[in-house]
């Protein structure tokens, strides 16, 4: 089928099930369930890793405390955050990976963003910001550009924020998993976020 709209696109993903009928490794263990949020007006893109349990059940992004300190982490509010036609969030896997061993999330699912991803991007041309959260987005939206880990590419964001257009900014994964890597890096807080907050402020005004 030939994708003409965003619309068209979005509900071709909604009833995508790749990951279980085609998948490159091991099936999905669950029914696929794809959490996105897009309107081609969005100025500002999150570029997330892949819903966890609690954006599975919900079938809402960010529904969970991850998405609290993502929130007041960019200075803004729920209304604001779901705001569709101004912030679109499309992680790098549409749907849960599941648990490891050990009871933390799996990687985003190798089969979505090569699928899907670019098709997507391609019809949102008002983007004015883009924040890659975590090392698989940042792989994807930086390519080259990164940084051999996460912890290098996030400490050289100015260059993304300043040079590339739309600007970038690499953050790491809001979740409680990174409070250590929070304290080992203190500038984060004090010098990223205050101009995380203002263009983010700028571009929805």
């Amino acid at each position: 089928m030939t994708v003409h709209s965003l619309d068209q696109l979005v509900t071709e993903i909604r009833g995508c099930r790749i990951c279980v009928e085609a998948a490159s490794g091991k099936v999905l263990p669950h029914e696929p369930n794809p959490v996105l949020q897009v309107v081609s007006s969005a100025r500002i893109l999150i570029a997330g890793q892949a819903p966890g349990t609690r954006v599975h059940a919900s079938s809402k992004p960010f529904t969970d405390p991850s998405g609290d300190r993502l929130r007041a982490w960019m200075g803004v509010n729920e209304e604001v955050f779901y705001d569709s036609s101004r912030i679109a969030i499309l992680p790098m896997g549409f749907c849960f990976p599941g648990l490891d061993a050990k009871g933390g999330d799996l990687p985003p699912r190798k089969e979505c963003a090569p699928a899907w991803r670019q098709q997507v991007l391609d019809l949102l041309p008002e983007l004015q910001l883009v924040l890659t959260i975590g090392l698989y987005a940042q792989n994807w939206h930086l390519g080259k550009l990164r940084r051999k880990n996460l912890s290098e590419t996030v400490e050289n964001w100015r260059e993304y924020h300043t040079k590339l257009s739309p600007p970038v900014i690499p953050m790491p994964h809001p979740s409680w998993r990174n409070n250590s890597w929070l304290k080992k890096n203190p500038w984060f807080e004090s010098e990223l976020l205050p101009v995380l907050q203002s263009h983010v402020k700028q571009v929805l005004r």
